[in-house]
């Protein structure tokens, strides 16, 4: 949204803060500028001119004219609009002297583009009753202020130059002038019909109608405003509805009175399969969901959005109705999403405008009519019609509340001072302020007694407030220990080489199929954000698998982990949701280094895990590298390699642990302390041969604190797999002999469960 600095210095008479300061204040006390920019800065150096003579340039579409400046000087320039000619008063900018066409320029004549006045670049402005030399009348140079919109959506009286202008004369203390005059609203009978069929689509529509009405160009002054904040000046008609928009703000549209049949506007819901053809050249279709602007042929506009091309504004116009209504902001922006069309008008709508503000409307219009169309005449009276109207509750607020509020003492009298400045209403009644809330300020913005301290917090400055800590008792947040406990697991994980992946907790049913779950055991989505994410998780493995086949197109080898949820349906109420934890070892190798770290890792985090085979191995699993992984009678989870299958190249290690399991597991878990052993230990190794699917864990069951070190395949197709086992005493060194003893004791103890141990 575009302010000018000019337009909000009308209506604020002693303002004398440049643009740069404005944006600060307004930032600092109401929304957030984004910037501004100079607007037409030349204007200070250029004046009034006269074409004393023209002569054409040989072999140029350029003329050469010689013009009086008053100011600088009698000047000889080129010129190439087709309107140069002896006698016309235009724009003179001495831009210094440039060669063109072989003849000598010395500053150049504008047209409207040049000047910022409009966005004509044919043309040279033509001037009439102005003296050579002066100023431009009306146009000096501005500042345009540049507002984030999404910080004006929940203030409607924003989008126009009045409510910001009453904004800056509260933010300096000085007075606001209103333009807006209700006395030239006209009386008596009015010579348009305006209905509405319901007051939640329409709460107020109101008309003019004009005649003798000589449709023309504005004013240069009047289309260098528009011009500034953004809006195409177009014909002087438009031009007002367009001003209105930007000042007040109410959007106005003009109809051609003599188009509309039987002088009827009827507000109303669009029907099925009707159609307009808008101003734009596009034809829209139509349904019962939009609003318009009926009348007894069909719509005449798509209401708060775009007015209709057959009763649109021509040269030819001679009678005009001036309508000023209020849409329902959803309809509205509804209407805008489906048709694919936002306007000026539209974005103002959608913020729920003031319906007090159509009258408001009317009369700004008809005081402009005056200034760009005088011989325009009133015909009839206004025709106003609205719904019931629903004054807002006053709110109260006591003093000492609004200091504690605020965090500093404030006088009565300056807080009265502030929100009458504002347009509230405030009287006192037992010690408290009663405060009735503005029209517009009512529609989205103020509501209940906190709304009002902000609206004194930001114009005394909140800088003005000192910042102090709250008194209260700190209490310490009670700890989640689910999440410490998590926490402390990715601590680790990250501290040992993992890289944690996040995915989204929905699967596609060809996920699911694909690792042999039955979609119809997953929970569905109602309202998936997209069609492969409708299911809800029951395993992390399917999204682990996509990042495992992302991720090895780019490298020979890594290590990933997520923690995340499997959300099991139960027969009755909400889903059980189980954490899990899922580490992959990938490398392009034989697999055998990534199933061993994984092992590791699990007996990092459970020191009690042990390995069992399992009896029946799932699809995707290999079937000669998959165990469960215990603590005690208690699976935990499993350590597998994905099946060849799922891995095109090279070999993927996966160890998934239920963790709420294992928390239940920590949380009964007691640690000691071991001195260090004072004396030298002992070591000697054992090579039990097994068959080739034994598992090394099942022999080391039967040597407590025994290390597996190497697996060795014999000739005969069994395995040798090689132990050591390290001994010692606490108060002594134990003897050869009785290291000895018990290196015979395992031996024997071996035998008896039937293994053959290599010599």
């Amino acid at each position: 949204m575009k302010f000018s600095r000019n337009w909000l210095a009308d209506y604020v008479p002693g303002l004398t803060a440049d643009g740069a300061e404005l944006g600060r204040q307004i930032t600092m006390r109401t929304a957030e500028c984004e910037g501004v920019e100079d607007h037409a800065p030349q204007l200070k150096d250029v004046c009034v001119a006269r074409v004393e003579s023209v002569e054409p340039i040989a072999g140029s579409p350029n003329v050469k004219a010689v013009v009086e400046t008053g100011r600088y000087g009698r000047k000889t320039l080129v010129c190439g609009a087709p309107n140069c000619r002896a006698g016309l008063l235009t724009a003179y900018w001495p831009l210094g002297v440039k060669k063109i066409a072989g003849v000598g320029s010395e500053g150049m004549l504008c047209a409207g583009d040049e000047l910022g006045i409009n966005r004509d670049h044919n043309l040279i402005v033509e001037l009439t009753d102005v003296a050579v030399g002066d100023p431009l009348p009306g146009l000096v140079p501005d500042a345009v202020i540049d507002i984030d919109n999404k910080s004006l959506t929940h203030r409607p009286d924003l989008w126009g130059h009045f409510g910001m202008a009453r904004e800056v004369a509260a933010t300096f203390g000085l007075e606001l002038k209103d333009p807006t005059d209700i006395s030239l609203l006209p009386s008596g009978e009015p010579q348009v019909n305006v209905q509405i069929e319901d007051f939640t689509l329409c709460p107020r529509f109101s008309a003019v109608v004009f005649e003798n009405v000589k449709v023309a160009p504005s004013p240069l002054w009047f289309q260098y405003r528009l011009q500034a904040v953004g809006l195409n000046p177009i014909n002087n008609i438009v031009d007002i509805t367009n001003y209105v928009m930007a000042e007040l703000p109410q959007p106005m549209h003009a109809f051609d009175a003599d188009k509309v049949p039987g002088q009827t506007l009827i507000a109303r819901a669009a029907k099925a399969n009707e159609r307009l053809e808008a101003l734009n050249g596009e034809t829209y279709d139509l349904d019962p969901s939009m609003i318009v602007v009926g009348g007894l042929d069909g719509p005449l506009a798509i209401a708060g959005i775009i007015g209709g091309d057959p009763s649109a504004i021509g040269d030819s116009t001679t009678r005009i109705i001036f309508e000023a209504a209020n849409w329902n902001p959803v309809a509205v922006r509804k209407a805008t999403v489906k048709l694919k069309l936002r306007t000026d008008a539209s974005m103002r709508f959608e913020k729920s405008l003031d319906p007090e503000n159509t009258l408001r409307g009317i009369a700004r219009a008809i005081a402009l009519m005056k200034l760009v169309c005088p011989e325009a005449r009133l015909a009839g009276g206004v025709a106003d019609v609205r719904g019931p109207a629903v004054a807002p509750a006053p709110i109260r607020i006591s003093m000492p509340w609004m200091a504690k509020k605020l965090g500093r003492t404030i006088g009565q009298n300056e807080v009265v001072s502030i929100l009458e400045a504002l347009g509230f209403g405030v009287t006192s009644a037992n010690g408290e302020l009663e405060v009735t809330v503005p029209s517009w300020r009512a529609t989205k913005d103020i509501s209940m007694d906190a709304d009002l301290v902000e609206e004194v917090g930001r114009i005394i400055g909140y800088a003005s407030i000192t910042p102090t800590a709250p008194r209260m008792d700190v209490v310490p947040p009670k700890i989640n220990r689910e999440r410490a406990f998590h926490n402390g697991l990715r601590r680790h994980l990250t501290h040992v080489g993992f890289t944690e992946v996040h995915n989204y907790s929905f699967v596609a049913d060809a996920e699911a199929r694909k690792f042999g779950f039955d979609p119809a055991d997953h929970l569905r989505v109602l309202n998936p954000i997209a069609e492969d994410q409708a299911l809800l998780r029951i395993s992390l493995l399917p999204k682990i698998w996509k990042n495992i086949d992302d991720n090895r197109k780019h490298f020979d080898q890594f290590r990933l982990f997520e923690i995340g949820r499997e959300i099991h349906k139960r027969p009755e109420g909400l889903p059980d949701e189980v954490p899990h934890l899922v580490a992959v070892v990938y490398a392009k190798d034989d697999g055998v280094a990534g199933l061993n770290q994984l092992k590791r890792l699990a007996l990092d985090l459970l020191p009690e895990a042990s390995f069992r085979a399992v009896a029946g191995v799932r699809s995707f699993e290999h079937p000669a590298r998959t165990v469960a992984v215990m603590a005690g009678d208690t699976s935990v989870g499993r350590l597998f390699e994905f099946h060849p299958s799922f891995v095109e190249v090279g070999r993927a290690a996966v160890l998934e642990l239920n963790l709420r399991t294992m928390e239940k597991l920590a949380t009964g878990r007691t640690v000691a302390y071991t001195a260090v052993n004072k004396f030298p230990s002992s070591s000697f190794d054992l090579a039990v041969v097994v068959d080739a699917r034994a598992l090394a864990g099942d022999v080391a069951q039967h040597m407590p604190g025994a290390v597996f070190i190497e697996d060795y395949r014999l000739p005969d197709g069994r395995r040798s797999l090689l132990y050591r086992l390290t001994i010692s005493r606490p108060d002594r060194t134990l003897t050869g002999e009785e290291v000895t003893a018990e290196r015979t004791r395992l031996i024997e103890h071996l035998r008896a469960q039937g293994f053959e141990l290599r010599a």
